[in-house]
């Protein structure tokens, strides 16, 4: 599979990412003093509480791991310490409203401090994951893997993409850096398909090259020019079953393979129906750019 093979693992959380993130936006709630104004006025330092971390929701669960580091940058941050943190349902588990994700005891100060940040977080990815599950379902049984893009919002790539995996999704590719795509510009300002190819293979030898193609004579040429990663954009299903057809015969001719992939426009009511033009891949931008959020919630005892 010609796909980013940075951490595939779903089981993987990139907790450097998480610590990155968790420092940011502490200090853009809790600003440089590390000052809850409303907490510190009302609530004694010593009183503590217990916390679930619950859905209000169905969805699919993502960024649970990140909950320990909320935890521990409020502390840090504030001086004070930790609450205890018991996760109760892990990544990748489809959720039922009323579902307890999580139970933390300790400060209430500091369980307050790190409630918005946290949920925000843990809906936003959870949010990712439940719309790559709808994906996934809807290509059960065929060939096809929905794929993520570079779409994601900036500074959370790494964990919106891990969302993706949680939701069973498959990473493309982590950035510009790791596998190559020749689009439309790149072609023209190159030359043509067959240079901009010739230049990546020689420029970077190792890195996989996919070549976007709008019709079947351009998947032709790109398979000429040595392509055997296809992306086929905005094809109807009728464009893109001969577009298929015709790369897989001519690739079978020569004793070699081809991965094809379609993008562009797609929708969930017609995912079957594109993967049944016996494509290997769907990527889908709007995984992490139109995610809507799941509601997740804190209730304190």
């Amino acid at each position: 599979m010609i796909a980013s093979e940075k951490d595939p693992s779903t089981s993987y959380f990139p907790l450097g990412a998480a610590r990155r993130l968790v420092g940011t936006a502490l200090t853009e709630d809790l600003g440089p003093d590390g000052l809850d104004v409303t907490s510190s006025a009302t609530i004694p330092a010593d009183q503590t509480a217990t916390g679930h971390v619950v859905a209000r929701e169905p969805g699919v669960l993502a960024g649970a791991p990140i909950i320990a580091p909320v935890l521990d940058g409020v502390a840090s941050m504030t001086g004070g310490t930790p609450p205890s943190l018991e996760v109760r349902i892990a990544d990748g588990t489809r959720l039922e409203a009323g579902d307890v994700i999580a139970v933390l005891h300790g400060p209430v100060r500091q369980v307050l401090m790190a409630e918005r940040m946290m949920l925000n977080i843990l809906s936003r990815l959870s949010g990712v994951a439940s719309h790559t599950r709808r994906w996934a379902d809807a290509l059960a049984g065929t060939r096809c893997t929905v794929l993520d893009t570079r779409k994601t919002t900036p500074g959370l790539r790494e964990l919106e993409k891990y969302a993706v995996r949680a939701g069973g999704g498959t990473n493309k590719r982590m950035g510009l850096f790791d596998v190559a795509m020749v689009k439309d510009n790149h072609v023209v300002a190159a030359g043509g398909v067959a240079a901009a190819y010739a230049a990546i293979r020689t420029r970077h030898p190792d890195v996989a090259i996919e070549v976007e193609v709008e019709s079947t004579q351009q998947a032709l040429e790109a398979l000429e020019a040595g392509a055997r990663f296809l992306m086929c954009d905005n094809m109807s299903i009728d464009l893109l079953r001969a577009t298929v057809a015709a790369a897989r015969s001519w690739v079978a001719e020569r004793g070699e393979g081809v991965e094809i992939e379609a993008t562009g426009g797609l929708t969930l009511d017609v995912a079957a129906a594109y993967a049944a033009t016996g494509i290997d891949y769907m990527s889908v931008g709007g995984l992490t750019h139109s995610s809507p959020i799941i509601d997740l919630a804190l209730d304190l005892d």
